[in-house]
């Protein structure tokens, strides 16, 4: 069995192109076109390439966007400025603060000031307990964006799958279990103190692996026919990009498998564009007086 190969890209160009059109039809009907505002705080290259990218898909779905870029010294007072005065816009529809931040601000401190109908990270306290209560409104793009690529599957059904998330981050792991249980999956979650990972590994159906570690998931524990969605992205020395899974040997025993890049990483612009527009139907449709 050689698995299928689960081409996040194509699918994530289909999801903007429906958001296009969208927009297009919003606009005609004398609507705001949705508005984002991508807070950078610092110098770091890798988060500075992550927002020009966010504001490129803006700019190709009809969006309107606005990079604000900080300095590394900024404080946290003056952080919590800039969120006030963007969660106060009414042509901001979703508010982003790129991660990492600098060690002397509490990142929670400031992802619990962005506006709960603003979150379209989906990071805010309201919008992951009402993931829990199964009443999503603004979901984690990343996890989202996978159910997206399941559903997209041909012949594909993860109800009662029994499926294994490597990692329990606040970001991926546990949002993401949260987004399984609503699919009808039967969720182990694995992480730093799970004593044997190739059991856990070994009889799912549906594995996810989200660590950031290479290699950390032998592709010999995948079981046959499994679906395999890899969100790791590391740098290898020689400057190679891989996952946390062995693809070369995952592929062999998967039916479906993501690669790294080119799997969950575009789905996660896009479901943050996907986002973005919920947003601003949301802001449509409350009446914040």
């Amino acid at each position: 069995m050689t698995a299928r190969i689960i081409d996040g890209k194509a699918i994530a160009g289909n999801l903007k192109a429906e958001l296009a059109t969208k927009v297009e039809v919003r606009v005609n009907e004398g609507k705001a076109r949705p508005g984002l505002a991508v807070i950078l705080v610092g110098n770091d290259a890798a988060s500075s390439i992550y927002v020009n990218k966010k504001v490129e898909a803006c700019k190709a779905i009809g969006f309107n966007s606005e990079k604000i870029e900080l300095p590394a010294t900024t404080s946290e007072q003056e952080l919590l400025a800039t969120i006030d005065k963007l969660n106060d816009d009414p042509t901001i529809h979703g508010v982003l603060l790129q991660l990492p931040i600098p060690e002397h601000i509490d990142s929670n401190k400031m992802l619990e000031h962005i506006a709960p109908h603003k979150d379209v990270d989906g990071f805010h306290a309201f919008n992951l307990g009402r993931l829990v209560q199964r009443n999503p409104l603004l979901r984690s793009c990343t996890p989202k964006g996978i159910v997206t690529l399941l559903e997209s599957l041909e012949g594909v059904d993860v109800r009662g799958m029994d499926a294994c998330i490597i990692g329990a981050s606040n970001i991926v792991g546990r949002p993401m279990a949260l987004e399984l249980l609503i699919k009808g999956c039967t969720v182990t979650v694995c992480h730093r103190f799970t004593k044997d990972l190739q059991a856990h590994v070994s009889r799912a159906d549906l594995v996810i692996a989200a660590v950031g570690k290479p290699g950390i998931v032998n592709g010999d524990w995948i079981k046959p026919g499994a679906i395999v969605i890899d969100v790791g992205i590391n740098r290898l020395e020689d400057g190679s990009i891989v996952g946390d899974i062995e693809f070369d040997k995952a592929k062999e025993n998967a039916s479906w498998i993501t690669p790294v890049p080119g799997g969950v990483g575009p789905m996660t612009v896009a479901t943050l564009m996907e986002n973005t527009l919920i947003a601003a139907e949301l802001d449509e449709n409350t009446d914040r007086n």
